[in-house]
């Protein structure tokens, strides 16, 4: 087993709602935004730098078609899984199927281009093998979520578009606070790309 933490970046949504107001062509991943460097740059790529150096591992989970996303996974040294998902349940199963032997699991989304690296470092730091750890702003859970490694199997056997909520009913679930509204913001529509308003 690894003792290290293995990030699960999941981009294999559809984008439906973003699709909706900004054409049925556009990726929201690859849409473009001002990140905290103050660079432009992919909403996808945003997403993977904020977990650079702060994991062992970072493993992206996105659709076969979505060239887009692969480049950008390679550039950055990922590891892929490419399935068409059928929901948020089906990609987490799936990559924790492919790395089973680590401490634990952080999962993030890879339309949440604003996440300071620091919250991941926390989140990251504060997980132990019973613990689910979800960071906090102003009393709202956003993401990442960390799970430690008794969270194995119940991840593994997840399946549809639940995602890992259901988890928390029986888990022990710390609530980690940070200053960082960005784990709350999504990219859902084009006005989103300007950032988390506080």
């Amino acid at each position: 087993m690894s003792g290290g933490v293995c990030a699960i970046l999941l981009a294999a949504g559809l984008g439906t709602r973003f699709r909706q107001v900004a054409g049925s062509d556009s990726d929201k991943l690859l849409a473009c935004c001002s990140g905290h460097d103050g660079r432009e740059r992919a909403v996808l790529e945003h997403a993977l730098l904020a977990l650079h150096g702060q994991v062992e591992r970072v493993l992206l989970v996105t659709r076969p078609e979505n060239r887009g996303a692969i480049a950008l996974g390679l550039a950055h040294g990922c590891e892929l899984v490419t399935l068409a998902s059928a929901g948020m349940g089906d990609s987490i199963a799936a990559a924790v199927a492919r790395v089973p032997d680590y401490a634990g699991w952080l999962i993030a989304l890879g339309d949440m281009p604003f996440i300071r690296p620091a919250t991941v470092a926390r989140v990251a730091a504060a997980l132990r093998e019973e613990l689910i750890v979800v960071p906090t702003w102003q009393g709202r859970r956003g993401h990442p979520v960390g799970f430690g490694r008794a969270y194995g199997e119940g991840l593994a056997g997840l399946s549809g578009d639940a995602g890992a909520k259901r988890l928390f009913r029986d888990g022990r679930l710390l609530e980690l606070a940070v200053d960082d509204p960005a784990i709350l913001w999504d990219i859902d529509s084009p006005e989103a790309l300007s950032g988390p308003r506080t």
